[in-house]
Order: C-alpha cells, then structure tokens, then sequence
C-alpha cells in the first residue's frame, strides 16, 4: 500500500463517519483532525 492510499483511507474513514455522526466537525474532533 502506498502513502497516497493511506492518506486517502483515512481520509475516507473520516468521511464515513462525519456521515454517520451527521457532522464533520464533530468527526474531525474524535479522529484529531483540524478541520
């Protein structure tokens, strides 16, 4: 797996669960991201 894949699961796992939550504020806040 290359770091270009990783970087865009991670990014997916994000999106999957601001879709979730319903808020990707609040998903950003428990992965640690700044959004």
């Amino acid at each position: 797996m290359t770091n270009g894949e990783k970087v865009a699961r991670r990014k997916l796992a994000l999106l999957e669960l601001a879709k979730e939550l319903g808020n990707v504020s609040s998903a950003c806040k428990l992965i640690g991201y700044s959004r």
